[in-house]
């Protein structure tokens, strides 16, 4: 295989806004190729780390064999405690989706499971959110409408989470 070739400093901004467009146009391996060059040069790069974390988990939904555990790794590296909050509310809410549209056995409760995660990582990272910043309010009632959508419930023996009404 060939050297791969370095990005200079200077384009990082340039190659941020090209890894945006890309997982805007639905291209997310596109993008967690910028932002992998982007990361060779600037490795505590926050943007390219956030946009590759959200590359990574666009693809869940698209039966890719992505793992949990590149997300997982790039979660740990992301700084401040609102953004890893948030992020882990994005990981968890995107897992559910996944199953939601793969439709297998025990989905809806996987779904359940994470969705209600994903719920009391976005209640953290309110809790500690800037100031005009509702981005996590607006995640957790997105969940609560996928709960209340798709009659989503608790397995019998977790009951002890509130049923949405």
């Amino acid at each position: 295989m060939s050297e791969l070739k370095s990005l200079s400093e200077e384009a990082i901004p340039a190659a941020l806004e090209k890894a945006e467009r890309y997982r805007l146009l639905n291209e997310p391996a596109e993008a967690e190729s910028i932002c992998l060059d982007i990361l060779a040069t600037d490795p505590q790069n926050q943007q390219a780390l956030i946009t590759l974390f959200l590359a990574v988990t666009d693809r869940f939904s698209k039966d890719y064999g992505v793992s949990d555990t590149q997300a997982g790794h790039l979660l740990a590296r992301i700084q401040g405690d609102y953004e890893r909050a948030y992020y882990n509310g994005i990981l968890h809410e995107r897992r559910a989706k996944a199953k939601l549209a793969q439709g297998h056995p025990g989905a809806a409760h996987y779904a359940y499971d994470n969705l209600c995660e994903a719920m009391r990582q976005f209640e953290m990272a309110e809790r500690i959110r800037p100031p005009g910043n509702d981005d996590a309010l607006l995640r957790w009632n997105t969940c609560a409408r996928l709960i209340k959508k798709n009659r989503l419930v608790a397995r019998e023996e977790d009951r002890s989470e509130p049923v949405l009404e």
